[in-house]
């Protein structure tokens, strides 16, 4: 307990009239005489539990103490000593509360969980059990989301079939009269303006009040909002509303970077699959399928599949070193680049890398790859490949599933002039060739021998009656080897899969 000089002479009806209008510390300053600043009047406290200390308490941060009798609070010294105690201890309770739930949110570096986190925290401040947040940015730019914290995605449905002007969330976002600041509506069914579909949803979702308030920083602009629903009608206190006020504040500003992570990963990954093809060839004799995955990042993994003159056809994947988009810039020339060197001399692969290689080292010096490029004859069923530092292809078939012998070579750009020889192989009726990047193996966290071990185990387990699409197998090898959704988690390791079934 906090320990109050008898010197400090306060009269506590005029503290208790008092307390209605101004917070802890303007009382102390009021009142506290005039001398030498000690711990309780000096003019900047230290913060408290992480929250700007600086910032005034609301008269309404505890509930007001109900009013002594007059003739007892003249008599009574320590009257005032442990009204401010109760007070300050209030105070303090909330400010950790706070330090608490923005600990938890900081933590977060996913905008969904930041969302939820956001909805957990202001329905326990607000003290409702369900709400929903609404992120749409009013600069347009996106991500568009809805949210929500004990509805399902059935109960969002009903919700977005209410006209937007009669939901408080709407008329925050669309800027309509009364939507620039909260909005409490402490009985829903009881207005006399409600719209009908409003209060038909509302009793179906059984919520009878809700509060809103608008998501928004200074330099961001408005973000979203937030609404908080009741089963009962209520409304929070003015203790709460000034407890989520600050909260959802510094919540804003956490959600404005993480909303410009989203965009930035957005657009790395559009760049990468604007950078790959965009439809796969259709050759006869030969089915093809591919996967991609791209990290958060954004990666250098890439590949290609183009028709080639004489009824031939090209398969090609590679990894290019790096993350961002000046690996995504470098996949895409290297990419564009291979192409042009496998129309003009595709039948010879070693011949296709070696060029590839020159222009590497000649226009980014600094950078490395692994590429594999193969030459198909699909009316021989006639494979001839080469790879530069990139892992082999894997052979699936009835009877046989083995990984193509290829001979080890550097990566491009590792060595003042690369070379190989060149593969041959045949692949019978019904066998598909696995073309895939090392961010398959790296996602499983194995060592490599294990990794190769689990990609073999994948490859052998297809059933039999997916062997005959290649897009079957490739999904199968994908959630074989990176299983309990790997395969879609964000990984720093892009992964390619482009399979070819020869009929």
């Amino acid at each position: 307990m906090l320990d109050i000089p008898l010197r400090v002479r306060v009269d506590v009806e005029t503290l208790l009239a008092a307390q209605n209008d101004m917070g802890v510390c303007d009382a102390f300053e009021q009142y506290a005489p005039v001398g030498k600043p000690n711990a309780m009047n000096a003019p900047h406290p230290p913060k408290v539990a992480g929250i700007d200390s600086t910032v005034p308490a609301p008269a309404h941060t505890v509930a007001p103490a109900p009013a002594a009798p007059a003739t007892t609070s003249v008599s009574s010294p320590n009257a005032p000593g442990a009204l401010l105690q109760d007070r300050l201890a209030g105070w303090v309770s909330d400010l950790t509360t706070l330090h608490e739930l923005t600990e938890r949110l900081v933590r977060t570096d996913a905008l969904a969980d930041a969302l939820q986190e956001v909805l957990r925290a202001g329905a326990a401040l607000v003290g409702a059990r369900r709400g929903l947040v609404v992120l749409e940015p009013d600069d347009g730019l996106g991500p568009d989301t809805t949210i929500g914290l004990g509805l399902a995605r059935a109960d969002l449905g009903h919700i977005e079939t209410v006209p937007r002007s009669s939901m408080s969330y709407g008329r925050i976002l669309d800027g309509l009269p009364g939507g620039d600041g909260e909005i409490a509506q402490p009985d829903l069914l009881a207005e006399d303006g409600l719209d009908p579909r409003h209060r038909e949803v509302a009793a179906r979702l059984g919520y009878a009040a809700c509060y809103a308030l608008p998501l928004s920083t200074a330099g961001a602009g408005r973000l979203g909002a937030a609404v908080w629903l009741y089963d009962e009608p209520a409304e929070p206190s003015e203790r709460r509303r000034h407890l989520v006020g600050l909260y959802t504040r510094h919540a804003t500003e956490h959600l404005a970077r993480l909303i410009e992570v989203e965009r930035t990963r957005a657009c790395m990954a559009t760049m990468a699959e604007e950078l790959l093809p965009s439809r796969l060839p259709r050759v006869a004799g030969v089915r093809l399928a591919a996967r991609h995955r791209t990290g958060p990042r954004g990666g250098g993994d890439w590949y290609d599949a183009l028709p080639l003159p004489d009824a031939a056809l090209g398969l090609a994947v590679g990894s290019v070193t790096g993350s961002g988009a000046s690996a995504i810039a470098a996949m895409g020339r290297l990419r564009a680049s291979l192409r042009a060197y496998a129309v003009m001399e595709g039948e010879d692969p070693v011949a296709v890398l070696s060029d590839l290689e020159l222009l590497l080292r000649l226009t980014e010096p600094a950078r490395s790859a692994t590429a594999l490029f193969a030459y198909c004859e699909p009316a021989l069923r006639k494979i001839t490949l080469a790879g530069a530092g990139h892992c082999p292809p894997l052979l699936i078939g009835e009877r046989r599933t083995d990984f193509v012998e290829t001979t080890v070579s550097a990566p491009l750009g590792m060595l003042a002039c690369w070379e190989a020889p060149s593969v041959e192989l045949c692949a019978e009726p019904g066998e598909t060739v696995l073309l895939y990047t090392d961010g398959l193996l790296h996602r499983t966290g194995d060592a490599t021998d294990r990794a190769f071990a689990r990609l073999h185990a994948a490859a052998a387990g297809v059933p039999r009656t997916l062997r005959g699409d290649p897009g079957a197998v490739a999904d199968h090898v994908l959630r074989t080897v990176l299983p309990d959704g790997q395969d879609e988690a964000d990984s720093q390791e892009d992964v390619v899969l482009l399979a070819a079934h020869f009929e």
